[in-house]
């Protein structure tokens, strides 16, 4: 019975310890582009062979990459978040749609003005779905917060 109790504990341990590693690390930064405007940069950095997929993969396919920022009284977001990295598209069958997506690095920038001289942050989710050739992760919503100064 000992046995079986530890050889059921180190498969549980095992899948544990691999569910726990994410394929994706998430940076989050600023930088002063001119007076009271700045970009966010919300850079994943995607283990080969893992993918993510871009906010612009249409509906019917996986999961999109989605980024929901607080709203923060100081501060106006200007245009749309883009993406800075090396999109791929292909059509998948599986969801018959064209996907788009990201291995490597891919930076989301936001452009944002300051309504006034004062220091604040911006917060908000990052929800995104990793997936490789033969398997998907549950989808993972991360928070952030990034200083403006």
């Amino acid at each position: 019975m000992k046995r079986m109790t530890a050889a059921v504990a180190c498969i549980v341990l095992s899948y544990a310890r691999i569910w726990a590693q994410s394929p994706v690390d998430w940076n989050y930064s600023s930088k002063k582009i001119a007076d009271k405007t700045y970009e966010i940069h919300l850079t994943a950095r995607v283990s080969s062979p893992w993918h993510i997929y871009s906010q612009f993969t249409p509906a019917g396919g996986p999961i999109a990459t989605k980024i929901s920022f607080n709203k923060n009284p100081f501060v106006v977001r200007n245009n749309a978040i883009k993406e800075v990295g090396e999109l791929q598209q292909h059509h998948e069958p599986l969801f018959g749609v064209d996907v788009k997506y990201f291995g490597g690095n891919v930076d989301f920038v936001q452009v944002v003005t300051l309504k006034s001289g004062v220091k604040t942050n911006m917060s908000g989710n990052i929800e995104f779905m990793a997936c490789n050739d033969q398997e998907c992760l549950p989808p993972k919503t991360i928070s952030f917060t990034v200083q403006l100064k």
